[in-house]
């Protein structure tokens, strides 16, 4: 892969070298964990309601699709409070046995839009996390791109800007050239292939590991991204039949945001682990004879779809062959390369 020269005065580097700064003078490679990925998480979203709706209003040359993808957040969260907001809103003008019915049901709405949202990202991980375990690629490793941006008036000098990407995020642009180790570590530069090569049983001391294992990571990568989108919406509809269970009201009625009290937010924590079990129960075995199998099929279909999806991140078509060059080329005819 070609890149972009930055800067010609800078000497040479790597790029596979990890930082934990939040400052980055290149693209850096960043650690996959909880730290890093809520650090991430939340610099994009403040960014998100903050610097780059400005820019783009402003008209500002340096905005960018990254920063319209990344504004794409607000709307969905600012769409899920009036979600909640419009089946509550109207309950105040019911009558007194009326208003209580509509509020078990607005509540229980709003409990879904919620455990949508929750259930959709907790699930990605049942995808991403046995991959990695199994291949070695980690699919959702993170880096920092840094944007020299072009300067708004003569005295600016702070030009850049930092993005947040995955390494495997386009199948056909992958950064490979992060995973390279520098000669700062003391690792050979192809170690993390030679890793992931080990994983996949393509075998060790391999001349160029990266070369080899390249198309299939890239295969692990497409198939991986295919079954967690769709494994992440078939988890959140269960996520919305389980709000939607009657143990729920237990928890409505005790329900506090106010964690400075610590003994009634406490209590209703407790109350919600309780009501959250019941109404898996009553989701799993079913209360209404009608419906009594929609619950077993609400869960054991994306359970289903979430096992069959890592099997087929396994099966590969870029097996590697047993086959040496020697039994393939005949060296008693003439090629003639192009």
């Amino acid at each position: 892969m070609i890149l972009p020269v930055n800067n010609i005065n800078h000497k040479p580097y790597f790029t596979a070298d990890t930082n934990n700064d939040k400052e980055y003078n290149h693209d850096t490679l960043l650690p996959n964990n909880l730290s890093t990925r809520m650090r991430i998480g939340m610099d994009k979203f403040t960014n998100a309601i903050t610097l780059y709706p400005a820019k783009g209003l402003k008209g500002n040359r340096n905005s960018n699709f990254y920063e319209f993808l990344t504004m794409g957040q607000v709307p969905y969260l600012i769409g899920s409070i009036m979600l909640m907001t419009v089946f509550n809103a109207a309950n105040k003008h019911y009558s007194l046995f009326d208003k209580q019915n509509a509020n078990a049901i607005g509540r229980k709405m709003a409990l879904g839009v919620v455990m949508y949202g929750v259930m959709k990202e907790l699930s990605k991980p049942l995808i991403t996390k046995p991959v990695k375990w199994i291949t070695g690629v980690d699919t959702e490793q993170p880096y920092a791109k840094v944007n020299y941006e072009l300067p708004d008036d003569i005295y600016d000098t702070d030009i850049t800007s930092i993005e947040y990407h995955k390494v495997f995020e386009s199948a056909d642009f992958s950064r490979w050239d992060l995973l390279y180790m520098s000669p700062k570590s003391g690792k050979p530069r192809n170690y993390r292939y030679d890793k992931i090569a080990k994983k996949l049983g393509m075998g060790t001391n391999l001349k160029d590991s990266d070369q080899e294992v390249k198309p299939r990571i890239k295969e692990i990568a497409e198939k991986t991204s295919a079954a967690k989108s769709i494994t992440s919406y078939l988890w959140a509809a269960a996520g919305v039949a389980l709000a939607f269970q009657k143990p729920w009201e237990k928890y409505f009625n005790v329900a506090t945001l106010k964690f400075w009290d610590f003994k009634k937010f406490g209590h209703s924590m407790k109350i919600f682990g309780e009501s959250l079990k019941e109404s898996a129960k009553d989701l799993y075995f079913g209360k209404n004879s009608k419906y009594k199998h929609a619950g077993k099929i609400m869960i054991f279909t994306p359970l289903a779809a979430t096992v069959l999806g890592v099997l087929n991140v396994m099966s590969s078509s870029h097996k590697p062959s047993k086959l040496d060059s020697a039994d393939i080329i005949e060296k008693e005819r003439k090629y003639v390369v192009n």
